[in-house]
């Protein structure tokens, strides 16, 4: 590996360092339990808001003529929705083919854990809350099973909520209307709130927490993400709202406007670190046209199902966003070339970690030019050696010089400093791409291979008694298979190119032992990926060198030279030697008036 491979390699390590700090997991002492905060968590109050803490408070009866509350329930293939008559509101969701990582079932939200709600004021300045009315539950006049429909007599009028669960699906649809009521409500939207206190249901606590979040899409385009945060997050819509979800790193609980779009929104996002039973506080606000419920009927969607792209690309517009894949480019690569290859393999194979390791194939093929491009590049570099040796030996501790020389000698001999470590660099969208793909895609959730129980979470081959600052608790075998393959690697590299040497060359075997702390605590299914990378990367050495020839290319360069024995050097190759070339000539002046 010589200096323009190490250029490449810092580049990429400078990168992607960069790219974790700002996207990876953020380890918490806290939130591994090994500190007294944690262990007193029972004895500390969540960080909750006051308003979030009423909001969940049990309620009080007051219209007691109507008798106790009563559940019931919708379901179908996919989900068991829970109602109460009092409010009239869905008050539990379960996934009916989902467990948690724990093995429970994997309730989306419940009684106890969340409150939706919705109020409106009447003219005389009173306040309606639906929590504080029992409703009357009636059977669909189409004799339908799918479907619920809740009445409550108020001020004369009446409110209808009328709820449809089609079959296999993960919408539920619902309108609601206020009969009656036109000179009754006040000429302002009315208020629907919907508190989520999210509980832990992946292996990862970390991951589950930084994964949770609230997105929601304005009715005139643009789509407000949070993403990786543990800082309690206030966001006010910039204007009308078409749609709000809460985020559970592998579900999603949405609400969509399917006529009129909501006239504003809310949201809002607290953490307690101390607090192991409630990972974060969900709090939306939405203000529904009032004119939307009393002169006609308010239609709406629920969304209640997995954070699948597929899946959420049919539900409404942008709500695929919900599903992070990155963004920019590293998004346009997960969302049209790695995810159709992923769901193309799943279909004639079973194991995910067999399919991961076609994928990495797949693409190790496609990039194949490139790759035969930078080994060539450094069969050129090695060619070069003895002449480089020589510029050493002849200038000895004048740097600048070397490199000037260096230079010239590439540009003679019609060699590129940058032609090895573009190619590696035309790679990077595909590296970035997967750091989002593996721990997002919940087509790797719960899926085993091997040792690793959840290809979506980090692998447990060994379980510390200990926590080790910076690393975990456990012990990632992928991990350390990728990280023994990378310094495999960099020292086969460093034994075939000797122009590597000093610091860049320690540094080349830094880079892995950093990215073992790195990525321990990352998705196993990428430490995977990344192990079979490197093994099919040695394959690719071993047949390219079969087919390149020193001798060959010994003869090509000295041809090159004769070719461009006048001829200067251009483009950046020119603009670097002359940067070069005049650095030094300010270095000289510099050591004259010394």
């Amino acid at each position: 590996m010589d200096r323009n491979q190490a250029t490449g390699l810092f580049l990429i390590s400078a990168l992607l360092l960069v790219y974790l700090f700002f996207f990876s997991p953020k380890t918490d002492e806290k939130a591994t339990g090994k500190t007294p905060a944690a262990t007193t968590a029972a004895t500390k109050a969540p960080a909750v808001a006051p308003a979030t803490v009423a909001a969940l408070a049990p309620e009080t009866v007051l219209d007691t003529t109507a008798g106790a509350a009563q559940d019931l329930h919708l379901t179908n293939d996919n989900l068991d929705i829970t109602f109460s008559t009092r409010g009239g509101r869905v008050t539990a969701v379960r996934m009916k083919k989902y467990k948690t990582f724990f093995g429970q079932p994997l309730d989306l939200f419940d009684a106890k854990s969340a409150r939706m709600d919705t109020k409106f004021r009447t003219v005389d300045g009173k306040t309606i809350r639906f929590s504080d009315l029992n409703f009357q539950s009636a059977p669909s006049q189409d004799g339908s099973t799918s479907k619920l429909t809740f009445t409550a007599p108020v001020a004369g009028g009446s409110i209808v909520q009328t709820y449809t669960l089609p079959a296999n699906s993960f919408e539920l649809k619902y309108d609601l209307r206020l009969n009656g009521l036109e000179r009754t409500v006040a000429q302002e939207p009315l208020t629907f709130t919907f508190i989520d206190q999210v509980r832990q249901t992946e292996q990862d606590l970390q991951q589950n927490r930084t994964h949770t979040t609230i997105n929601h899409y304005l009715a005139a385009g643009g789509v407000e993400l949070a993403e990786a945060s543990e800082k309690p997050e206030e966001i006010k819509a910039a204007g009308p709202v078409k749609w709000a979800a809460h985020k559970h790193n592998f579900f999603v609980a949405g609400l969509i406007a399917d006529q009129k779009p909501f006239a504003g929104g809310a949201f809002n996002s607290n953490v307690n670190l101390a607090d192991s039973t409630t990972i974060k506080t969900l709090s939306t606000t939405l203000t529904l046209p009032v004119a939307e419920v009393t002169q006609g009927r308010g239609q709406y969607r629920f969304f209640f199902g997995p954070n699948s792209f597929n899946l959420l690309k049919t539900v409404t517009p942008e709500f695929d966003r919900n599903v992070v894949l990155g963004w920019g480019l590293f998004r346009w690569v997960n969302s049209f070339v790695v995810l159709p290859v992923f769901h193309f393999l799943e279909q004639y194979i079973s194991s995910y970690g067999l399919i991961i390791a076609l994928l990495v194939l797949l693409i190790k093929l496609v990039t194949w030019p490139l790759t035969y491009k930078t080994y060539e590049s450094q069969a050129r570099m090695k060619v070069l050696k003895p002449e480089i040796d020589e510029l050493k030996a002849k200038y000895g501790d004048d740097n600048a010089k070397v490199q000037q020389e260096t230079q010239k000698l590439y540009s003679t001999f019609g060699v590129s400093m940058l032609s090895g470590c573009v190619p590696t660099l035309l790679t990077i969208p595909i590296l970035f791409a997967m750091f989002q793909f593996f721990p997002n895609a919940i087509e790797l959730r719960q899926q085993s291979f091997l040792w690793a129980k959840d290809l979506s979470s980090y692998d447990v081959f060994v379980k510390l008694p200990f926590y080790v600052k910076w690393y975990g608790d456990h012990v990632s075998m992928f991990t350390l298979m990728m990280t023994a393959s990378t310094l495999l690697m960099t020292w086969q590299s460093n034994q075939t190119n000797t122009a590597m040497q000093g610091p860049m060359k320690t540094y080349s075997y830094l880079m892995p032992i950093i990215f073992l702390f790195v990525l321990n605590s990352f998705a196993a299914g990428l430490t995977w990926y990344y192990f079979v990378s490197n093994v099919l990367t040695f394959g690719q050495q071993a047949l390219i060198k079969a087919f390149v020839d020193d001798t060959k290319i010994r003869a090509q360069l000295d041809a090159n030279k004769i070719k461009n024995k006048d001829k200067k050097p251009g483009g950046i190759q020119g603009r670097i030697a002359e940067a070069m070339k005049a650095a030094q000539e300010r270095e000289a002046q510099a050591k004259r008036k010394s």
